[in-house]
């Protein structure tokens, strides 16, 4: 059966939350447990039988570390991955309506979406198998999950048929509660899709020419017309209709919103790892560091032998590791140096930072409840109640004009506060 796959990966508009890390590179290229966060969903995808094409979709403009991670994607996965960019943000169902010639092309029955934003196991091949068992050419199936009562209310939320699990009620973000199974942001198409989703375009072009002010990217009511939200003006009018099935998952799930959930997600990764890919994770080895739970190491990082590592430690290309250092709960990025006897706990250390000797970084971690097993991680704001929200350490890329004095060798990072940062001050224990 010929497959494809969308995955959707935003702009630059998107992902505020996010900075200053994607101020460096596309959010969906920011490594999560050693491999940039969209790999996990190619894999994903590539492993499904009949996959014949894997599409990335977004608004970046042509980007040089997007380009060069394309071509060893192919190079890796032996499949066709291409980057269709969007004039502008479409919503996750305006992209897709507007290249839904490029995902017919070749003839495909069926092709699945996955927003670039989130962690999972991704079911594919389950979802599919459920979708052959229950739907037809005309049907399609979203993935599901359970959330406790609270949190759901943040999600998109399905009410589903206990036997069937045809989807009867949809609500996205509701004010008060309607289900505990919330939409994970992966779905499965037939082309009958377009027809649902093209209704919506001729309705947004109706609504334009009655009231041409209703314009939201701009005065171009073309492009007013083009942004189609799947989820409120698509799966709202499906449900009920018999075409809508959603697939239930008891694998581990999350967004990826905030760099806080990235340090979450990397954890969900490696623990996944032991049965994925345990050739990714480190193993404590006579003459090399001290590992301790789930870590990922890049060949190129030289880490001493007396670091102490883990759990949940990615280290990345060309970082440096000294003496007696120990990092936990933590994501090291490329080209960073850890002097000795650095303590690194909840931190994201930005490309080429630098943390002198003795010095402790320190956040404040943003993991959801742990004696809850249906607790999601929080999407926190900058500010709550007038106050910084303590969430994790970002320090970002250490940046050097070629002009200024050289850094005192043993000088501690800059630390750069940002809406993800904790705010609490660090502080440099060199003599100087």
């Amino acid at each position: 059966m010929p497959l494809k796959a969308v995955i959707l990966i935003g702009g630059p508009q998107k992902g505020t939350r996010f900075r200053p890390l994607s101020f460096e590179v596309p959010k969906p290229l920011f490594p999560v447990a050693g491999v940039p966060m969209v790999q996990h969903h190619i894999e994903a995808c590539a492993k499904v039988p009949g996959m014949k094409e894997i599409l990335l979709m977004g608004f970046y403009q042509p980007h040089e570390a997007l380009s060069r991670f394309l071509v060893s994607a192919q190079q890796e996965f032996k499949i066709p991955i291409r980057y269709l960019q969007e004039y502008a943000a479409l919503g996750t169902g305006g992209g897709i309506y507007h290249f839904r010639d490029q995902i017919l092309s070749g003839g495909a029955e069926a092709f699945f979406v996955l927003n670039a934003d989130v962690c999972s196991e991704f079911p594919l091949q389950e979802m599919l198998e459920f979708w052959q068992r229950h739907g037809d050419a005309q049907s399609f199936v979203i993935l599901g999950t359970t959330a406790n009562r609270t949190q759901a209310l943040n999600y998109g939320c399905i009410v589903a048929n206990v036997d069937t699990q045809e989807v009867q009620h949809y609500v996205e973000k509701p004010s008060t509660f309607v289900s505990e199974i919330i939409n994970c942001g992966i779905y499965l198409f037939t082309p009958a899709i377009f027809q649902h989703i093209g209704e919506v375009f001729q309705r947004n072009q109706q609504e334009l020419v009655l009231c041409p002010y209703l314009g939201e990217e701009s005065s171009n009511g073309w492009q007013r017309a083009e942004v189609i939200r799947l989820e409120q003006d698509v799966f709202t009018a499906l449900a009920g209709s018999g075409k809508l099935y959603v697939y239930k998952t008891d694998g581990f799930w999350s967004q990826i919103k905030s760099a806080g959930s990235a340090i979450y997600a990397s954890r969900l990764y490696l623990n996944q790892y032991s049965k994925s890919h345990p050739e990714r994770l480190a193993q404590n080895k006579p003459g090399g560091p001290i590992i301790q739970g789930n870590v990922y190491i890049h060949p190129t990082a030289s880490i001493d032998s007396t670091a102490v590592l883990g759990p949940n430690v990615s280290i990345g290309e060309g970082v440096t590791v000294g003496a007696g250092v120990r990092v936990r709960e933590s994501i090291v990025l490329h080209g960073a140096s850890l002097h000795d006897h650095t303590c690194v706990l909840n931190t994201i250390v930005g490309w080429d930072s630098t943390i002198g000797r003795w010095a402790r970084v320190e956040g404040t971690p943003s993991d959801p409840n742990p004696n809850d097993p249906y607790a999601k991680i929080d999407s926190e704001t900058l500010f709550r109640d007038g106050r910084l929200t303590p969430s994790i350490t970002i320090l970002g890329m250490s940046h050097q004009h070629p002009a200024a004095p050289a850094p005192h060798p043993e000088a501690v990072f800059r630390l750069l506060l940002t809406p993800s940062c904790s705010p609490r001050r660090l502080q440099c224990h060199h003599p100087c």
